[in-house]
């Protein structure tokens, strides 16, 4: 789920001038970033494919996640995810169980919903990439490769579709081999979304036990 959720935070891609990058790779995510920004909710429907060669790993999942602000409700391999701002909540049907926790903002590994829009301020150069038709839509690759030495993953590509300026995949390539791609499949905004959208309400999880992490 972390993973997921990390790719998710490209989506509301927001780079800034203390990244290297090049002058056109910036001002095509700068569409992105205002455009994003001018949103009140965003609802997404979307594919995650994880292959790696070596290993024989293919796999295809569907999700959905709906954002506004800093809160966000993510349905993604039968869980659910959903933050309020202050803590998370991890729903698992299977088990019936709902794991709670208080997320430390100050944790820079924590990839956390108010990040999520300065998720690659830094330890990224940026440079334009490949362009590709995908059924009449013209989409440019931004290529965003990790300075750090330590990082597990070799470089990460954003495709925006130029005419929309959103984001229409994101494509994770690890040194080990693995690719990660999430890729787009319904981009709706400003829905009218439940007053109760991001709220945790016990009461629909009778008989599941409820661990509360602090």
């Amino acid at each position: 789920m972390r993973t997921i959720i990390g790719i998710l935070a490209v989506i509301l891609i927001g780079f800034s001038a203390q990244a290297q990058q090049d002058a056109q790779a910036k001002a095509l995510l700068d569409k992105v970033t205002a455009k994003v920004k001018s949103y009140d909710n965003i609802t997404i429907d979307f594919k995650y494919s994880l292959n790696n060669a070596k290993e024989n790993i293919n796999q295809d999942s569907k999700g959905t996640v709906v954002m506004k602000g800093n809160q966000f409700v993510l349905n993604f391999m039968g869980i659910t995810k959903i933050f309020d701002g202050k803590k998370t909540y991890t729903i698992v049907p299977e088990d019936e169980e709902v794991t709670v926790s208080t997320v430390n903002e100050k944790d820079d590994a924590a990839i956390t919903p108010s990040k999520m829009l300065t998720f690659f301020n830094t330890g990224y150069k940026f440079s334009m990439d490949i362009i590709q038709n995908v059924g009449g839509k013209k989409i440019q690759y931004v290529k965003l490769v990790p300075t750090n030495a330590k990082d597990q993953r070799k470089e990460i590509l954003v495709g925006i579709d130029t005419k929309m300026n959103n984001i229409y995949n994101v494509i994770e390539i690890a040194k080990k081999g693995t690719k990660t791609t999430l890729t787009v499949n319904s981009f709706k905004t400003n829905q009218t979304l439940p007053k109760n959208q991001f709220t945790f309400v016990a009461s629909k999880y009778p008989n599941y036990s409820i661990n509360k992490l602090d």
